[in-house]
């Protein structure tokens, strides 16, 4: 045993003076102090310089281009520049879903009305002896526990509305339209958007060979087609357009496909119908209307005799037409 022990011991010694030998050899070999690269790798450092000039400071973005189309052959007719506190807005959900429930809350008629045991007509005579019938023992026939009786907990006419800020409101407003506008989804139209009818079908109507169901259907299928040419239709997201006043052709024409888009008149829009469907395709005069009636926190409303107020920015300038 002895012998075979030291045996193992002089294999293990043997091991390690030949790693230190192969250890050395390896430092021997030394890597070159130069290197040198080939045409096909060489390539001319980049000039890198780490100072700053006093100039190069960060300027936030005042105006934001915004074009114009004819509706609906959707070509365009000019550029214009609105300014960024319109159009540029950073997204700001927590607004924009404070705008939403405030919306939705005061749009609750709250009209639910139920009737207490003491509402409910009938005598309010007990039913029957409290004892001595041996069956459970029941008051007024009013009893919420009975079929007819009174509602315990009932609603009642309430106001669900809540409160929120103008100035947080008209700032959602704003919000909404500079998301669409940063994703592409704002198309500002001509004023006078209408859906032009073919004259053939103007002639037949004026003329009375068309019936009202026939008319509501060549308008329909009118106005797939069109959504369809400028991929505004249910494939991509259905679309909403704007106006200022009421259309007749297009609001009647949407109106028979609600699956593909809705015309809203100026007054009745709100922030949720902005950010629900696919797009906005907004008459210019109806998209100035808004965001003038929604700047409270840019224009200030008290006057100050002697003293230069803020005014409100400036959109609409044309830059190429």
């Amino acid at each position: 045993m002895a012998g075979r022990g030291a045996r193992s011991l002089n294999e293990a010694f043997r091991g390690l003076s030949l790693s230190s030998q192969t250890c050395r050899e390896a430092a021997s070999h030394r890597t070159p102090s130069t290197i040198t690269r080939s045409m096909a790798t060489e390539a001319p450092l980049p000039n890198i310089t780490t100072s700053v000039s006093a100039d190069s400071h960060w300027r936030p973005v005042t105006a934001v281009p915004v074009t114009i189309f004819n509706f609906p052959s959707f070509e365009p007719a000019r550029l214009e520049s609105w300014s960024a506190k319109h159009l540029h807005l950073p997204l700001r959900r927590d607004i924009l879903h404070l705008a939403v429930i405030y919306e939705g809350d005061n749009t609750r008629q709250g009209t639910a009305s139920t009737k207490t045991r003491w509402e409910v007509a009938g005598s309010h005579h007990k039913i029957r002896p409290q004892k001595g019938t041996g069956r459970a023992r029941l008051g007024t026939r009013q009893s919420p526990m009975l079929r007819g009786g009174g509602k315990a907990f009932g609603p009642k006419p309430r106001d669900f509305g809540t409160r929120i800020t103008r100035k947080v409101y008209d700032l959602a407003w704003r919000t909404a339209l500079s998301y669409r506008y940063r994703r592409g989804e704002l198309v500002v139209c001509q004023d006078g958007m209408e859906l032009p009818l073919p004259e053939e079908f103007e002639a037949m109507v004026a003329a009375g060979e068309l019936q009202d169901e026939l008319q509501r259907s060549f308008k329909a299928r009118w106005a797939r087609q069109m959504l369809d040419a400028n991929e505004w239709g249910r494939r991509n997201g259905r679309s909403t357009f704007i106006t200022t006043t009421p259309r007749d052709n297009l609001f009647e024409a949407l109106d028979e496909v609600p699956n593909y888009g809705r015309a809203l008149d100026i007054e009745d829009v709100d922030v949720k119908d902005l950010l629900e469907t696919g797009r906005l395709v907004v008459e210019r005069e109806a998209l100035k209307e808004m965001i003038e009636s929604h700047q409270s926190d840019l224009v200030a409303k008290v006057f100050v005799t002697n003293a230069s107020l803020p005014k409100a920015p400036e959109s609409g300038k044309i830059l190429v037409e």
